[in-house]
């Protein structure tokens, strides 16, 4: 299995689409998980990630230029009791209230498919961590189409148990850029994390992001044990 940093992993692109990274601090005390938007189009870079409490949703940076919201405006990250989702779209949204109503996360996701935005049908990622019995777990899941044809959807759904500490999991939208974009191939890639405080962290990621495409950061560190948090936002539109 191969292990990158989180610098090799996010230079190997010059465009990743949306990327979730989950995992576990090296003290083994927190829950770590990032949210990163990159942007082509007007469109996709006239955004900003604003925080609403404990969740966060996207907002037009300039609301003159804003085209078709429905792919770009939603919640990434929503707080339901021990569960944190983030995900690339509304379907935070639709985990959040079919869990709500004792539905799985998987479950909750079979209702949904990858975006409607032809020629890339983009792929729908999410994430959750739960915290339980002052441990974490957490589960990432991918929906995209078949080799670009938008009749078939393929899910994936990647859990894990007691994960190791110092480690995350990272999975992206694109496989590369390209005209259409490709899809996201494989496991979600493994990544050492860093022993570092929030404020570093924030800033390993957000600097080696591609500066043309990077649009918007969050990152989160949870207390496992208290449920605690703490939040950096990152926006290139300030």
């Amino acid at each position: 299995m191969k292990i990158s940093t989180i610098k090799e992993e996010l230079n190997s692109l010059a465009y990743h689409g949306r990327g979730i990274i989950i995992g576990k601090s090296c003290d083994g005390k927190k829950a770590v998980t990032a949210y990163f938007i990159m942007g082509r189009s007007v469109n996709s870079r006239n955004r900003v990630f604003v925080a609403e409490g404990e969740n966060m949703r996207t907002k037009a940076f300039d609301e003159s230029k804003m085209v078709d919201p429905h792919l770009i405006i939603y919640y990434p990250v929503r707080v339901l009791g021990n569960k944190t989702i983030v995900t690339n779209g509304d379907q935070t949204d639709t985990i959040y209230e079919l869990m709500d109503k004792q539905m799985t996360f998987e479950q909750a996701l079979r209702t949904r498919e990858f975006e409607d935005d032809k020629p890339n049908f983009t792929p729908r990622i999410s994430g959750i961590i739960r915290r339980e019995c002052c441990d974490m777990n957490f589960a990432m899941s991918i929906l995209k189409s078949a080799e670009g044809d938008d009749s078939s959807c393929e899910r994936f759904t990647y859990a894990y148990s007691n994960p190791k500490a110092g480690v995350a999991k990272f999975i992206h939208t694109y496989n590369s850029d390209g005209n259409p974009l490709p899809s996201f191939e494989g496991e979600p890639k493994t990544l050492t994390l860093p022993d570092v405080d929030i404020d570093t962290l924030t800033d390993l990621i957000w600097t080696n992001l591609n500066e043309d495409n990077k649009v918007s950061l969050f990152v989160r560190y949870i207390d496992i044990a208290s449920g605690e948090t703490e939040t950096r936002i990152v926006n290139k539109n300030a």
